[in-house]
């Protein structure tokens, strides 16, 4: 049996997650999922200030204080926190291994080759997205094409003993796959088997969605959260899968919890595709088989296509947002009326937006018309105004953005305060996302040692 715990479901996730769950009981790998579309071009953007960056760097400072557990316990580290600068990555990782232990035998696997942006000329793609703009009309703006990866160069790197693997983009659910395949040895064309991995990375994936951190079905205690456990994918075989968590922790995994995640960001659930396998989500099948263990069964797998999925971000403009509160009496209303004035204002001055949108936060700022069908706005103490506006002219949404704390005193009144002062204007990353035939693309695998290790990497 292996034990593959989820330590991170996003860049800027729990800190304390990975820590609980190494110190909180027994497992074999510690997955850490960082990347989404719009953080490999944010990574992007930091490497070409600095190319020493373009990593979740973060993720070095947990390893680093993890590192006695991970060496004392033999647990294996798999993460894409690598992002746009995998190299980068596990050089700075040498660094501070060097720091605890000069002499380490330990081995990084480094995953790379999915940057193909410098590549596009050659590389044809094919758009996924008919509303997105051709490719050739955003290359100038293009700041990153990465292609998603499957689990074959990480079961490599397992192959090769490596007990740290830092990858740039590959697929979220790879990263749990790869320990099954590198365990019972499956095959690449054991699609039934393949596709059991796929749904335990899936599940994995979102880190405490899965554990009771985001579920509605069950009112969770404070107590219960303080200390909440991440999902652990347990496997007792090439067919064998449960979901569960460390007892001593918080937090909850029922079949309502799994079955949440498992409809988390799927299009049609018999074609869930990756690079490994094409998924049927309709065969699985999910039981409770006791507290805080949850089986699945029955998962189908299909051939895999011969395409991969390349994300591609590019700058689209710029966006500014502002905020003011507004008090009772008739809190909406003066809300709505310094919204309509602030923008009155900019017309006067001959700015133009392409997208604007104003919202009542309090009262529907995050369910529109069913809130206000259900909430006398008249009864409403106190809301926020947040108005924001889309542009690809830099001042005007600069000069726009002058005009809304001038609202304290030159608007209705009642404005109770503001954040963060004057808004200014930022960047609009924009995602395209395409096709590139597999044999275009090829992902590369170093395996870097003490003897590797660059006394410049930070």
């Amino acid at each position: 049996m292996i034990r593959v715990a989820s330590a991170q479901g996003y860049w800027g996730d729990w800190p304390k997650a990975p820590l609980l769950q190494v110190r909180s009981g027994q497992i074999d790998y510690l997955v850490f999922d960082y990347l989404a579309e719009v953080t490999m071009s944010i990574m992007q953007k930091q490497r070409r200030r600095d190319p020493a960056m373009g990593y979740a760097r973060d993720f070095v400072g947990v390893i680093d204080e993890l590192l006695p557990d991970l060496i004392e316990n033999n647990i294996t580290v798999i993460s894409n926190a690598g992002g746009a600068n995998p190299i980068g990555c596990a050089q700075a990782l040498l660094e501070r291994i060097k720091a605890h232990d000069s002499k380490s035998k330990i081995k990084i696997g480094v995953v790379h080759g999915d940057d193909i942006l410098d590549r596009l000329d050659d590389l044809p793609l094919k758009g996924l997205d008919p509303h997105a703009p051709e490719l050739a009309a955003i290359k100038d703006s293009l700041l990153s094409a990465n292609v998603y990866f499957g689990a074959r160069p990480m079961v490599q790197a397992l192959e090769a003993g490596c007990q740290i693997i830092v990858t740039g983009r590959v697929t979220d659910t790879g990263l749990t796959l790869a320990p099954l395949v590198h365990r019972y040895g499956v095959a690449w064309d054991d699609w039934d088997a393949l596709a059991l991995g796929i749904v335990a990375g899936h599940i994995l994936e979102c880190g405490a969605q899965s554990s009771g951190g985001n579920f509605l079905g069950r009112k969770l205690g404070t107590e219960e959260l303080v200390e909440l456990g991440f999902p652990i994918a347990e496997f007792d075989g090439r067919d064998g899968l449960v979901i569960t968590k460390h007892d001593s922790l918080g937090g909850e995994v029922s079949t309502g919890t799994v079955k949440e995640q498992l409809l988390y960001e799927i299009g049609d659930p018999k074609d869930y595709i990756t690079p490994d396998v094409v998924v049927d989500f309709s065969s699985i099948r999910v039981e409770q088989e006791a507290p805080n263990r949850v089986r699945i069964t029955g998962v189908r797998g299909n051939p895999t296509t011969d395409s991969y999925k390349v994300s591609c971000s590019y700058a689209d403009g710029y966006m500014l947002s502002g905020t003011m509160v507004y008090s009772w009496p008739d809190a909406v209303g003066k809300a709505r009326r310094a919204g309509e004035l602030v923008l009155k204002r900019a017309e006067k001055l001959g700015i133009s937006f392409d997208a604007v949108s104003t919202e009542t936060v309090g009262y529907d700022g995050c369910h529109g018309a069913i809130s206000r069908a259900a909430v006398d706005e008249t009864q409403v103490n106190e809301v926020q105004l947040r108005i924001a506006v889309r542009g690809h002219d830099k001042e005007q949404l600069a000069r726009f953005g002058q005009d809304i704390v001038p609202l304290v005193l030159t608007g209705p009144p009642g404005a109770t305060g503001f954040a963060g002062g004057r808004p200014r204007p930022t960047d609009v990353l924009a995602y395209w996302p395409g096709l590139v035939d597999k044999s275009a693309a090829e992902p590369k695998l170093d395996i870097l040692t003490l003897d590797d290790a660059k006394e410049t990497a930070r």
